[in-house]
């Protein structure tokens, strides 16, 4: 399998955003294009086999990842939100974090009946956010048919919060 130029570029940033994490910025994977071109393209192939009619892509870091991965699989894609930034009608859940709680929102009527929907985020950590996003989708009435990662930091077992959705993660961490 060719090595990921990304592998390289990830930088640990310690006790951000508090201390005591480790945050891993991508921000020098977004910065090359090479790098940036080769993550869409497997993403891309990666998730072609689920047959998924929208790309959600989580705030903010998924819609870097998501919008291009909707052109590239020839859906739409649907941003998932912090909350109150939504301007219409809207499904609002709220989630932990590995450090605190968040809430997101989606467009009541951004996933139409029975659409399969796969989730996009830079990293999975614990779970929270992908869990949270995959119950809107479904409270939306799409399927998930699966999740799509940049980054998962196994060792926060994160997939265990995601266990009945297909689950792709280019870079994986242990510690």
């Amino acid at each position: 399998m060719e090595k990921l130029l990304a592998e390289a570029l990830v930088r640990d940033v310690p006790d951000f955003p508090k201390p005591g994490i480790l945050f891993k910025d991508i921000t020098p994977v977004l910065q090359d294009y090479d790098a940036l071109k080769q993550v869409i393209d497997k993403m891309t192939e990666q998730s072609r086999p689920l047959k998924v009619d929208a790309v959600v892509g989580i705030e903010a870091r998924g819609f870097i990842f998501g919008a291009p991965l909707a052109l590239e699989l020839e859906v739409g894609f649907v941003p998932l939100r912090k909350l109150g930034k939504l301007p219409y009608n809207r499904l609002v859940e709220e989630y932990a974090l590995e450090y605190g709680t968040n809430t997101v929102e989606i467009h009541t009527d951004s996933i139409k009946p029975g659409q399969r929907v796969l989730i996009v985020d830079d990293v999975l950590a614990t779970g929270g956010t992908a869990a949270a996003a995959a119950r809107l989708v479904e409270r939306a009435g799409g399927q998930v048919a699966g999740l799509c990662f940049l980054i998962e930091l196994d060792f926060l077992e994160g997939r265990k919060a995601l266990e009945k959705y297909p689950i792709i993660s280019l870079i994986h961490y242990q510690e």
